[in-house]
């Protein structure tokens, strides 16, 4: 699995099913609401909105889907305001857990979250538990194109990119926060096509876990993601390749 984000290749098999349940679109449309709301509706000046727009466009999401979002931010719609949150937790194996979320009700999530964590043999832990175990990083992936691993390490190491890996026909790409804007123009200024670019939390080191407690691991983070108010799940478990494909 790669050595950026341990939960990577699992969220990007989900992928298919998440869409077609229409989670994705839910998450994008929170992350260009609160982006708008927070650095306005131009995304000339709004870098974070910029971002967002470029992973809904990515997700094949219609624009009008995307103005309508932006409006709502905005109030020229009548829309919801959200919240960001940071919830931090163990899982199964001790674990960490980092859960973004975006709500409308802060009680309502935090109840939920910390259900999932109990039923599945976690816990919820207090800020600053385990974001000492995590970096923030920058992570873009796309797949493989017209360009080899040589070029294309070229362009991002240049831009300022710290690692890039390849598997499973994508590549990860990962860089500071100071680097991560610049890097991304330089796939786009070379007419790459991303699948992705976020902010993450990536864990420092990981815990190597299978079999059964790979399956509970796995069993928390599904039930955390299905919850609509979550935004992101990252995990210091670095769960075996029997353990997805069995899951899949």
């Amino acid at each position: 699995m790669s050595g950026h984000s341990k939960w990577a290749t699992i969220k990007r098999k989900k992928g298919a099913a998440d869409a077609k349940r229409g989670k994705m679109f839910t998450k994008l449309i929170k992350e260009i609401t609160i982006a708008a709301r927070e650095g306005g509706g131009d995304p000339g000046g709004n870098p974070r909105l910029r971002l967002a727009i470029d992973n809904a466009k990515a997700a094949n999401m219609p624009a009008d889907n995307i103005e309508r979002a932006i409006k709502k931010a905005t109030g020229e719609l009548e829309g919801v305001t959200y919240h960001e949150l940071v919830y931090e937790g163990y899982g199964p194996a001790g674990v960490a857990l980092m859960v973004e979320v975006a709500t409308d009700n802060k009680n309502r999530t935090v109840a939920d979250i910390r259900h999932s964590f109990t039923r599945y043999g976690g816990s919820l832990a207090e800020t600053g538990a385990v974001a000492w175990m995590f970096e923030r990083k920058g992570i873009i992936s796309l797949p493989e194109q017209k360009k080899t691993e040589e070029d294309l390490m070229n362009i991002v190491l240049e831009a300022g990119a710290e690692d890039l890996q390849l598997e499973d026909e994508y590549f990860s790409i990962q860089t500071d926060l100071e680097s991560f804007e610049p890097v991304r123009k330089a796939l786009i200024a070379a007419n790459l096509e991303l699948e992705n670019a976020s902010l993450q939390w990536i864990a420092k080191n990981n815990i190597s876990i299978k079999g059964d407690e790979a399956e509970k691991v796995m069993k928390l983070i599904e039930a955390i993601e299905d919850n609509d108010d979550v935004q992101n799940v990252f995990t210091n478990a670095d769960i075996d390749e029997e353990t997805i494909n069995q899951a899949n």
